[in-house]
């Protein structure tokens, strides 16, 4: 398979994301349908967590294998810094966030109806609203976690699992805004698809090119620490819904439908 057809593949891996991300613009959502799909999103992200930190223990698992106890120790450090780093940023992140919001004033600037548009514009992009704020955190997370799924597509040219299993991914950036009744326009929604998607074909672009499993180990870790991080906050904003079985059982059906592309992913020879 020539370079381009591989990088095409990735371009439409990463692609995919796109899919789910309408969800997000449905309308006239009742608590329940709003619960559900914050949980939803929770599921798919409690597999991905799973996923991501698989993938990272995979190669030290090997050099185990191998008795290369060099290659173990470097790749356990570089996997130890990587989560750390995914996990505690946004824990800082989130913490300067609400301590910078707390002293901000109002947005609201200038008289009369043409103020209120450019408030209802910018409110999209708000990142001191808690429910945009994780939606981002979560594309973030997706994001670094595709450029691990890209690095695999360059290394081994196949895209047909890996596209249905991004798929379900913009289900979990639109689980916090959608929880929160809010209705993102076309423009957050492409560029949050930006963020999670295009990593995808950057790394298949440098997994084509170069090999590097210090580099896989370091991208899925902090892919697992950021996860790790988004899946706690979406757990406290499930828990306000006062529906635990349907919160529960969507949380089920999310994992499942992870493990069910996942599935794809190896049967496609993954």
């Amino acid at each position: 398979m020539s370079t381009a057809q591989i990088f095409l593949l990735g371009a439409i891996a990463g692609a995919t994301i796109f899919l789910g991300l309408p969800i997000g613009r449905m309308r006239s959502l009742g608590p329940n349908a709003r619960a559900g799909l914050s949980s939803l999103a929770t599921g798919i992200l409690v597999f991905l967590f799973w996923d991501v930190m698989s993938n990272a223990v995979d190669p030290i698992d090997t050099s185990i294998h191998a008795s290369d106890w060099g290659k173990v120790a470097e790749l356990s450090v570089l996997g130890i810094v990587g989560f750390v780093a995914g996990l505690m940023s946004l824990v800082y992140y989130d913490a300067w966030m609400k301590e910078r919001t707390g002293r901000r004033s109002s947005p609201l600037i200038g008289p009369g109806a043409a103020a209120i548009d450019e408030f209802a514009e910018r409110r999209q992009f708000d990142l001191a609203n808690p429910a945009i704020r994780l939606s981002f955190l979560i594309a973030i997370g997706i994001g670094v976690h595709n450029f691990g799924e890209g690095l695999a597509i360059g290394q081994a040219a196949t895209a047909i699992g890996f596209g249905l299993h991004n798929a379900t991914e913009g289900f979990g950036i639109c689980g916090p805004l959608s929880g929160a009744g809010i209705i993102p326009s076309w423009r957050l929604l492409a560029l949050l698809g930006v963020i999670g998607g295009l990593p995808t074909f950057l790394g298949t672009v440098v997994g084509q090119a170069w090999t590097s499993d210090a580099l896989s180990v370091v991208f899925f870790t902090i892919a697992g620490g950021s996860i790790l991080y988004v899946v706690q906050e979406l757990f406290a904003v499930n828990r306000k819904y006062g529906h635990p079985v349907l919160v529960s059982w969507l949380l089920v059906a999310g994992i499942l439908l992870g493990f069910a592309t996942d599935f794809v992913v190896t049967a496609a020879g993954v």
